[in-house]
This record gives C-alpha cells, sequence and structure tokens, in this order.
C-alpha cells in the first residue's frame, strides 16, 4: 500500500512538472498573437510599464490572454525590476564612432522615448561576438523593455541566438532578416537615388553623370537603381562611362571627377553618392577652372553638417536616420500582424535644395 502511494504521489508530481513546462513554454509573443496585439504591448501590459497610454480594453484583452494560454512571468530580477521601472529600450549599435547617423538614431529614439515616459541605453559591440552578447545580457539584467538591433551599413542580417531568445520585442534599424522576422526600417534608398537625378533632369540635363560608393555595399547599389531609373523615365539612355565607383571619399570624388572630365563627352552634371565624395568633386572641377553650377551641377547626399557651408551650398539628400529612431518608439503598442511576418519600412530621404544646380550652359 504505501508502495501503491508512493508511485502515485510520483506521477502526480510528474504531471504537474509536465503542465507546468508547458505553462512555461508560453511566451509574450504567444499572448500577443492570441490578443491581436504586439509583443511590446504584452510586455508593458503585463510588466505593469508606467507611461503607456494603453485603453482598458487592450489592457484585459492581454490579461484573459495570457491567462487563458496559461503565461508564467519569468521570475528574473529583470523581470521584477521592470514592474516598477521606467520603461527602457536597449539600443546595440555595431559602430558609433565611424559615422554620424547612429548618433542622430538614437537622439531620434530618445527624443521620442522621453515624450513617452521611456529611456534609451546605449551600447556599442564593434561586431564583436562576444561583446553583443555581453551587452545584451547586460541590458536584460537591467530589466529592458524592448532591444533595437542597428546596423551601419544597411544590409541584411543574421540576429544571434542571445537576441532571437529574448522575450521582450526586437526591433530592426537600418538592417532587416531574410524572413523579415522582426519589425525593421531603412533608408528608401533607390526612391532617393531617384528623386535626386530627377533633380538633375528636371533642370534640363540629360549627359548625367554618378560617382558611387562601395558598389558591394546595398546603399549605393540602390542608390544607382534610382539613378538608372530616373534616367529610363526620362528616355535618357544609360552610358555606362558615366557611372565611375568611389569608397565615400573626398579622394575618391576628386579622382572619379577628373576621369569624368577627361571623357570626350563630359558630363553636365554629376550625382556624387555622398557628401564626401562631393567634397572632392568640388575640388576636382576649380581646379580644372569650371564653375558650380554654371559649368557643371553638383548633386550630393546624406545632408553632412559641411553641405551647408561647401561654396557654392550643395544641394542634397537627408538620410531620415532621425526619423528612423522616431518610428521605433513609435511602434510600441502598434498591431502585429497575424502571420509575424513584418513589412520592411522605408523611409523617405527628403531632397534639401541649394545652390549647386542649374540648367547645363549652353555651348
Amino acid at each position: 500500500m504505501p508502495r501503491h502511494t508512493e508511485t502515485t504521489v510520483a506521477a502526480a508530481g510528474s504531471a504537474r512538472g509536465i503542465r507546468a513546462e508547458r505553462a512555461r513554454r508560453i511566451t509574450m509573443t504567444d499572448v500577443a498573437r492570441e490578443a491581436g496585439c504586439s509583443q511590446a504591448t504584452v510586455s508593458f501590459v503585463l510588466n505593469s510599464a508606467p507611461g503607456i497610454k494603453l485603453s482598458a480594453e487592450t489592457r484585459q484583452r492581454v490579461f484573459d490572454s495570457a491567462r487563458r494560454l496559461g503565461y508564467i512571468a519569468p521570475l528574473s530580477g529583470a523581470s521584477l525590476k521592470r514592474e516598477t521601472a521606467v520603461p527602457r529600450v536597449g539600443f546595440v549599435v555595431d559602430q558609433l564612432a565611424t559615422s554620424p547617423e547612429a548618433a542622430v538614431a538614437i537622439d531620434g529614439a530618445h527624443t521620442a522615448a522621453r515624450s513617452n515616459g521611456m529611456i534609451v541605453m546605449v551600447a556599442q559591440t564593434s561586431n564583436d561576438p562576444e561583446t553583443q552578447a555581453e551587452v545584451v545580457r547586460a541590458f536584460v539584467d537591467q530589466g529592458i523593455s524592448c532591444l533595437v538591433y542597428m546596423t551601419i551599413f544597411t544590409r541584411e542580417v543574421e540576429l544571434p541566438p542571445e537576441i532571437l531568445a529574448l522575450d521582450v520585442p526586437v526591433f530592426l534599424l537600418n538592417c532587416y532578416t531574410e524572413k523579415q522576422s522582426h519589425p525593421a526600417v531603412v533608408p528608401s534608398e533607390i526612391a532617393g537615388g531617384q528623386r535626386s537625378t530627377r533633380h538633375l533632369v528636371d533642370h534640363g540635363h540629360r549627359r548625367i553623370a554618378t560617382i558611387t560608393g562601395e558598389i558591394w555595399m546595398e546603399a549605393a547599389q540602390d542608390r544607382l537603381k534610382g539613378y538608372r531609373r530616373a534616367l529610363a523615365t526620362a528616355d535618357i539612355p544609360f552610358d555606362p562611362a558615366l557611372v565611375v565607383e568611389g569608397n565615400w571619399s573626398a579622394s575618391a570624388g576628386y579622382e572619379a571627377t577628373r576621369k569624368l572630365l577627361a571623357l570626350p563627352e563630359p558630363p553636365t552634371a554629376i550625382f556624387c553618392q555622398n557628401d564626401r565624395t562631393a567634397i572632392g568633386c568640388y575640388e576636382a572641377l576649380k581646379e580644372a577652372g569650371l564653375d558650380i553650377p554654371r559649368d557643371m551641377s553638383v548633386i550630393g547626399y546624406d545632408d553632412e553638417e559641411i553641405s551647408r557651408h561647401l561654396h557654392p551650398r550643395l544641394t542634397t539628400s537627408i538620410l531620415p536616420h532621425r526619423g528612423m529612431g522616431q518610428w521605433i518608439i513609435e511602434q510600441f503598442g502598434e498591431t502585429t500582424p497575424a502571420t509575424q511576418r513584418f513589412p520592411i519600412t522605408k523611409l523617405e530621404c527628403p531632397l534639401v535644395e541649394r545652390d549647386s544646380v542649374a540648367a547645363p550652359r549652353k555651348a
């Protein structure tokens, strides 16, 4: 009899263990799918995050879905911190010092977060996997409500296991995954290249050159696609001789411009695919005794601070990194697609018209 009792108790304990294990497998993603809202909304509701404006109906729907699925919140120190702390956004960036765009994106996110009662914490990984894993663990210990993963160069990424395993929303800034498994925002580079070239076409130019960045980079490829689309739309034949590959530097812009000026039929306008390239282009044109824009129109891209101080002031396009940072914060509380596949959001690169473009000089 005692032996039978022991067996029964053991079996009951095993059943309870199985049920508990199944309950632990339920994640915030499951609750979000059941409730028809985003994982961020679930995180804010279940962690009682202050400063987040959600309707009573949404909160109740999340609680009901969590109860129905048997969701059990992790009993970690981070979870306890999240119940009382201000919502925190962990911002992971591969490089901070090499480009101003990262700082601009972080500032945009910080401004939007502040107005929503949140704070942003930032860490650089320098593309080191060990550092990245340590950063993510540190953010989890700090009780982050979501994580933003940003790359300096627009590209497809494969998220590491420590990020895929997170039980908080993950957003991608300036990058995306092949399966579009997370919300992502990138610049609309093709449209930006097309708009820049179209601006030159609208001023009467038909012999338009472009100096690209390193062509293995998506930004260079997309801006070139936009350039070619604008030419095709205007019925201007594409001339490979008018495309010179650079490396985003002023020196590359200088050398490429000299090469273009040496053509039997030089261009009347040059689309430099970033502002630093345009600096070198200016130097080569002035060295050749050409006036900008009377003898040659020049257009840049990125709207770096220097573009406002060149003579003449450079017409260029704005990289929307500040808007991308704000977009990330604005996604909190948005509805999640039932398929869990997120379209890549592309933000416009507005053209800033200044003084470096004019109609081509008549022969």
